[in-house]
Order: structure tokens, then sequence, then C-alpha cells
């Protein structure tokens, strides 16, 4: 039996040429409006090009940071929540780039599918040049991969690569730091990008309605409550860097205050945060009434209303908390460095985080 051979395509095997085509056009313009002093370059080339000395450089170190947004997506895409995820993406890179004293320049994403959905993409792709404007930094590029049978239906995954620079010996390594100085917290804006598996968790086992106006704050939903993008805190940081008002930045994510703050200090630096200091924000206390979580585990897995930390000079401590707040952060003094094993400790009253008893959290190291 004879016959004309099947001729054989690249979208029979589930990737639209097209498809990708189109995203590549839509998204242009969104890069664009990221253009920043050193990369006025088009989207669609093999590489972006970057002129550190059109940024006003003279000696920079580079620095690099890439993440995800982890299962926080999968809340995004339950409840198609696309638009703030690509805010999260960046923030997680550039938040991390800026504790090290560095200005994010420019940003590449990744963002990988099964079957390429141009809407849900180009929304995703949305909230991640707006994370870049937020964060003062170019998006000069990207991988959208459609990848059959890798993902199952209408699940995608992220990727963010950023590169920032700084003067050479501006750098933030925690070297300044020293006893006395004192603590300064930066609200964050909810859970932001760490956590999520236990949030999830609690959500399957407790029967949440995250359709429904949050319990404790009747006017929103509960999912937008937890969707909520995580803070980015570059622009309000990147003066006081600068000017040398900082001895050291804590970027808060997973592993919370007690494993993230040690990140920053040098032998013989001891952190003190002092939980009595503040307020768990309600969703917060939400979280831990959910899950009759102890306040050591709320310390080691969610920010607990904290998503960045300064150690600063007692001297410069509230001159620095007011030029903050100006600049439209909600600054809390959270405690101190102390003399000690390299580590540190939070501690909360009776009461306080819900503990039955006075509590003490450490991590060495």
């Amino acid at each position: 039996m004879s016959g004309k051979p099947t001729s054989y395509t690249y979208e029979q095997a589930g990737v639209s040429i097209d498809a990708g085509n189109a995203l590549v056009r839509a998204i242009g313009p969104l890069a664009k409006a990221t253009r920043r002093p050193g990369a006025d370059g088009e989207i669609g080339g093999f590489g972006g090009f970057f002129d550190p000395k059109a940024a006003g450089y003279v000696d920079p170190l580079l620095v690099a940071a890439n993440d995800g947004v982890g299962t926080k997506l999968k809340l995004a895409i339950e409840h198609d929540r696309h638009d703030s995820v690509g805010i999260d993406l960046v923030a997680m890179c550039v938040n991390d780039l800026i504790v090290q004293g560095a200005e994010p320049l420019f940003f590449l994403d990744y963002f990988a599918t099964g079957k390429l959905e141009t809407g849900v993409a180009e929304r995703v792709i949305a909230g991640i040049a707006e994370g870049c404007k937020q964060a003062g930094c170019a998006l000069i590029g990207g991988e959208t991969a459609e990848m059959p049978g890798m993902y199952a239906g209408g699940d995608y995954d992220l990727a963010g690569f950023c590169v920032g620079a700084v003067e050479r010996g501006e750098q933030l390594t925690g070297s300044r730091v020293e006893p006395g100085q004192v603590l300064l917290g930066l609200a964050s804006s909810g859970v932001h990008s760490n956590g999520f598996s236990l949030v999830r968790r609690l959500a399957a086992d407790k029967g949440w309605r995250l359709d429904r106006p949050a319990p404790f704050e009747h006017e929103r939903l509960l999912v937008d409550l937890l969707i909520e993008p995580t803070r980015i805190y570059v622009k309000s940081l990147l003066p006081a860097i600068r000017a040398g008002h900082i001895a050291a930045l804590a970027h808060i994510t997973g592993g919370g205050l007690l494993e993230n703050i040690p990140r920053v200090l040098p032998e013989g630096a001891r952190a003190v945060v002092d939980a009595d200091a503040w307020a768990l924000t309600p969703l917060m206390g939400f979280l831990q009434g959910q899950g009759n979580i102890e306040p050591a585990e709320m310390a080691r897995t969610f920010n607990c209303g904290i998503g960045m930390v300064l150690a600063v000079d007692e001297s410069a401590a509230t001159s620095l908390a007011g030029k903050l707040a100006e600049a439209g952060e909600t600054v809390m003094r959270i405690g101190q460095i102390e003399a000690g094993r390299r580590g540190c400790t939070v501690r909360g009253s009776q009461g306080t985080w819900s503990g039955r008893a006075a509590w003490e959290a450490r991590h060495d190291g």
C-alpha cells in the first residue's frame, strides 16, 4: 500500500512558532518602556547590550542575582492572577542586589510553559516590565519556552536574572557592622514570595474560600491579599546606601528573620530582634492562627511583616528612618547588634505572636 508520507510540522508537535512571534511583538513596547541610560536596544536579538559608562559608572563591580517565584505561581494560575507575579520575579532579584549596595541595571526573564497562551504570557511579562520600572532597571531580553509534555495544562514557570553595579569600594559586605548598631525594619507588603507551600497546605487542609472576602479584611478577597506582590525597596534605599548611612541590609526571604539577617553579619556580631517592637499584620496573624504555628517557626518561615532589615549607627537611625518614611516606607526599630556568636536571636514576651510564655528563637552561623 503506497501513499504520500505524512508531513510533520512543529505546531503538530505542540509548539506554535506564530504564537511565539506574536508574543515577541506584543512585549516589545513593554520592554521599551523600561529603557534607562545604558540600555536602549531592541528586544529580539541574540543578546542584550548594556553600557555601564553611559549609566554613569567609573569603576563598577558587577553583581548578579537570579531567582524565581516558587509555588506562589500555583495560586496565580489557579485563580487567574497573572498580572503581578512578574513584579514578584523582579523583586526577588533586585532586592537581593540592593542588599549588596548594587543598583539593578538590567533584567532578563525565562518563561516556560507546556502550551503558550499569549494572553497569559503577555500579562505575566507586563508585570515583569512594571517590576523593572519600579526598580529602575531595563528589561533587555528573555526567553519564552513552549515545551509540550513538560508542564500540566495551564501551568508555567518563571525565572529571573538581574545584573547590578556598585562603584568599587562602596559595596555592602557586612564589614561595617558592629555591636551597638540599631536594626531598622521596613514593612513588607504581605507574604512576598516565600512560604507558599505552607500557605497552600493550610488553604487545602482548612478549606479556605480564597474567592471570598478575607475574615480579617472584609474589603478584599483572601486570594488578593495572599497574591499581593513583593515590595521593591530599591529606589528608597539607594540614596541612603550611596550616602554611606547603612552598614548592612538583609532581604527577608526564605528562612525568615532568623536565618536571613546572619547572612550579612561578620564574626562576633549577633542580631537581637525584639518581636515586641511591632505587631504581626492581620494576614500574618491569620496564617499563624490557622496553622497554630509556634512563634519560632513563624520567625524562620515568614517575613512576619518585615521585608528588609537595615543595620545602622545609633546616631543616624532617627534621621534615616525619617527619610525612608518620606520615600514611602513604613519603618520600625526592631532590635540591635550585640557582641556575640554570629547569628540571630528573635525573642518575644508572653502573648507576642501568640506565645504561651516568653519565647526565644536562635540561629547560629
